[in-house]
């Protein structure tokens, strides 16, 4: 059992992580960031939750590259192969469901 007050939780480096759980070969992580992330494409598909802060999602579809701001409460869903890069307005705290093992 696990009570986590996500609004607390800070990393010493940005996306620092918090690991919640690993069920069937899925992890749940809490993430905190003040710093964009990096391009990228997990192993398997992605849900990213945004519970503090802001966050501009830039994804890449068909080769066209476009933006969406995430605020608290937010879900980008990333399916297998989507290319995507995570960059926080400030600091941001972010619950990510992935593949275990995923970039």
């Amino acid at each position: 059992m696990k009570i986590i007050h996500s609004k607390n939780f800070t990393a010493e480096r940005a996306w620092g992580a918090l690991d919640i759980a690993s069920m069937n070969g899925v992890s749940t992580r809490l993430h905190w960031t003040d710093q964009p992330y990096h391009w990228h494409v997990n192993d398997g598909e992605e849900v990213f939750v945004v519970l503090d802060g802001q966050v501009n999602m830039h994804y890449r579809e068909d080769g066209l590259e476009s933006v969406c701001l995430l605020q608290v409460g937010d879900i980008f869903y990333a399916s297998i192969g989507t290319e995507h890069v995570a960059h926080p307005l400030g600091v941001a705290r972010i619950l990510v469901i992935e593949t275990a093992g995923s970039d």
